[in-house]
């Protein structure tokens, strides 16, 4: 049986219309080139979806691939070549996997200044999928679908070939035998013009893309038990939306729910007048981890405690790099440079963790003055190599595919990377008190 408490203060909500920014000792830039937007116009759990793409030359047919599938116009069909430029999302459910992201890109093979631009789109999309779908015609495989399996090879992403218009050119089995001289993947003969071919694409689908991806993983599976107490602790500044909680919050809640246990959800002003009262003693509490100084003096030493980026953390993102790479705080000097990535795009305020808070507290832990970059959403760093530490957020907006391949080029660097929370820990020198629960 499950059992959820909600505590909340008496006090009014102060709602600050608008921020002063005081002059800051340290340097922040701001490298992203997505516009700003506000939070509640958010597509929230949208990119949480397993990613699929669709890759392939001009005119191959990915785009009427795509409309078949979802039994919708979404994508622009055209005879003239390169008619998709930028990559086009679609969510659509598939049986057997779930909710899913299909998208459709520009041909490989585009050409010209702006085709070229269009091609690194293309590719940059292949670090953010879970599954590739390469579409070929009239049994020719070159240059441009060895360019995309490499790809697919060096990223991790798992594929299958579908030689489409087989209406009007069948796959020729010879044609396989060269293409297993390069690629083991499996190939299906389809057209959009053979409904009965659907059936053998959505189960190639199924079979290419990994389980793990859409079946659902539980936050706190194996750190908390059956009718155990896990507290939250949910601050509420302006950084929090209006009337409704914060992803990371709500989906702690479920969590806690799905494993059995008594869920308890209150402010951090809450907190002492929880303990003062002698509720029951919790097995665990989870704040955020911008709370941790004061949540960190009111929870007994003997309670477990950590906080909701590092639990998702540890779900999604490079848990074990996070922990090896956060004591490079304490190796920053001067006029280093520090990146701090985030994957969602949101409006920034003076309170804001990225811009502003973390900065200042690095700089005062470290004494030293260094520099610090950010990027929002998932915009590619060109190079990394330039950087000291890389520091990424929760990612409670992205794929743990997403997260992974983001932080390749700095780990294969050695460059050393952590997380929000377990930064914020480690400068309050807490960092072995809220990993400890992932030790067990």
């Amino acid at each position: 049986m499950s059992t959820i408490y909600i505590f909340n203060d008496s006090f009014k909500l102060q709602i600050i219309a608008k921020h002063i920014y005081s002059k800051k000792h340290t340097s922040v830039f701001d490298l992203s080139t997505s516009d700003q937007i506000n939070p509640r116009n958010m597509s929230k759990g949208k990119d949480l979806k397993p990613h699929i793409g669709i890759f392939g030359r001009r005119n191959n047919g990915k785009s009427s691939i795509i409309n078949y599938i979802v039994n919708q116009d979404v994508a622009i069909v055209s005879e003239q070549a390169g008619t998709t430029t930028d990559p086009v999302k679609k969510s659509i459910e598939i049986f057997g996997i779930g909710p899913v992201i299909i998208i459709d890109t520009a041909g490989i093979d585009d050409n010209g200044e702006l085709g070229e631009k269009r091609v690194q789109k293309t590719l940059e999309v292949i670090k953010t999928i879970d599954c590739a779908i390469l579409v070929i015609v009239n049994n020719e495989f070159g240059f441009y679908e060895k360019q995309l399996t490499m790809q697919f090879r060096e990223y991790g992403v798992p594929y299958f070939i579908l030689h489409n218009k087989a209406d009007i050119h069948p796959v020729d089995d010879i044609f396989i035998e060269k293409i297993r001289d390069f690629s083991q993947a499996t190939v299906i003969d389809f057209s959009v013009n053979q409904p009965e071919r659907l059936d053998v694409l959505i189960e190639t689908l199924k079979h290419t893309i990994p389980k793990t991806v859409y079946q659902k993983q539980s936050l706190l599976g194996g750190i908390i038990q059956a009718n155990q107490v896990v507290l939250l602790v949910t601050p509420i500044d302006s950084e929090a939306p209006e009337g409704r909680m914060i992803l990371p919050q709500v989906m702690a809640i479920r969590d806690v729910l799905d494993n059995d246990c008594i869920c308890i959800v209150l402010k951090e002003s809450n907190l002492q007048q929880y303990f003062n009262k002698k509720m029951p003693i919790p097995n665990l509490v989870i704040t955020d981890s911008q709370a941790f100084k004061y949540v960190n003096s009111v929870v007994p030493a003997n309670v477990p405690l950590t906080s909701f980026s590092i639990v998702f953390a540890h779900l999604r993102g490079d848990f074990q790099n996070y922990l090896k790479g956060t004591k490079g705080i304490s190796n920053l000097q001067d006029d280093d440079r520090v990146l701090i990535l985030e994957s969602c795009t949101h409006q920034v305020s003076c309170e804001d963790i990225g811009r502003h808070k973390l900065p200042k507290w690095i700089t005062e832990f470290t004494g030293k003055n260094p520099h610090f970059d950010v990027v929002s959403g998932l915009n590619q760093v060109a190079d990394m190599s330039s950087y000291k530490l890389v520091i990424q957020c929760g990612g409670c907006m992205a794929t743990k595919k997403q997260l992974i391949n983001r932080l390749k080029p700095a780990a294969m660097a050695n460059i050393p990377v952590t997380n929000y929370g377990l930064a914020i820990a480690y400068i309050n020198g807490i960092f072995e008190r809220v990993t400890e629960p992932f030790e067990k």
